[in-house]
């Protein structure tokens, strides 16, 4: 017995156009199309339940990987900024020890006469100097060099530090003889002054005691560097030619007020607050007296 059947299924794959023709089928073909389009449906069911490929799982791998080496990154640089921003005295006192050993390590200016290491002192005061200090060369061949330091560490004081420069720049006696070196020490409020034989000779154990005492450390105390050295420079110069000291700031002295009073204030004040407290005592027992003697009265 044969049986008229049509295929919608099958038809699209064959004929991309729809068709309207009849195909015969026997019952015996029609249950083998029957399992060989459930065998072709459980193939495509296995081929898509098969394991992922580990090749086509690491093209996704390197995104959380390439996140999380930047969040590393982030995380480092997070902390060696903190590093820098909280330990300020190690940073402060690895500049402090390069400059000191900088300035020796220079060669000595010839034309600039000043070295500021410190960064304290302004343009105009460098123009200044260096006008002051190259005519005291051309007229009397007296060379003198302005140092500023933040902070000393190789030597106790700024004296020493100003005869190890002298030494490290003219090792020779002729060399120095005719050189001067100013010192200034920032955070001590400190200076010092050296130099030659005939440099000491021409300006004077005097003045030299005097800069040391006055110019120096009294205006470096109140923060007025460029005022420190300038006028350290007019004093030695005027030193050298042989004119009248101009002379130096004195230092301050800060007198403290005693918060004490004397005891003549004591005995004073003592008067007069035993006079208003014995005042008070009085009105404090008279008065109620007074009115409940009036009040009796009455009655």
């Amino acid at each position: 017995m044969e049986t008229i059947l049509s295929s919608p299924s099958i038809s699209p794959f064959l004929n991309p156009k729809p068709s309207s023709q009849k195909t015969l089928f026997s019952p015996s073909l029609h249950v083998q199309q029957q399992r060989s389009s459930s065998l072709f449906c459980s193939k495509n069911v296995t081929c898509s339940v098969k394991k992922h490929n580990p090749e086509s799982l690491k093209q996704f791998s390197p995104i959380p990987r390439r996140w999380f080496t930047h969040a590393q990154q982030g995380l480092a640089a997070l902390a060696l900024s903190l590093a820098l921003n909280f330990s300020p005295l190690l940073y402060s006192g690895g500049n402090a020890l390069a400059s000191e050993f900088d300035v020796l390590n220079e060669v000595p200016p010839k034309d600039a006469y000043v070295v500021d290491d410190a960064g304290v002192l302004s343009r105009v005061t460098r123009s200044d100097l260096k006008q002051l200090l190259s005519d005291l060369e051309s007229r009397k061949n007296f060379h003198i060099n302005f140092i500023t330091v933040r902070k000393l560490t190789s030597k106790a004081d700024a004296f020493e530090y100003a005869d190890q420069v002298l030494e490290k720049w003219y090792p020779s006696v002729e060399e120095g003889n005719n050189k001067g070196i100013v010192v200034l020490i920032t955070s001590q409020k400190e200076g010092a002054v050296t130099g030659g034989p005939a440099f000491i000779q021409a300006v004077g154990e005097n003045i030299l005691d005097a800069t040391v005492s006055e110019n120096l450390p009294v205006l470096a105390t109140e923060e007025k560097y460029n005022e420190a050295v300038y006028s350290t420079a007019k004093r030695l110069v005027a030193a050298i030619d042989g004119l009248p000291d101009p002379g130096g700031p004195q230092a301050k002295e800060n007198k403290r007020e005693s918060n004490f009073k004397s005891r003549e204030e004591t005995e004073e004040k003592r008067g007069q607050f035993s006079l208003v407290v014995g005042g008070l005592l009085v009105i404090a027992f008279v008065v109620p007296m007074a009115q409940y003697y009036a009040y009796v009265s009455k009655k």
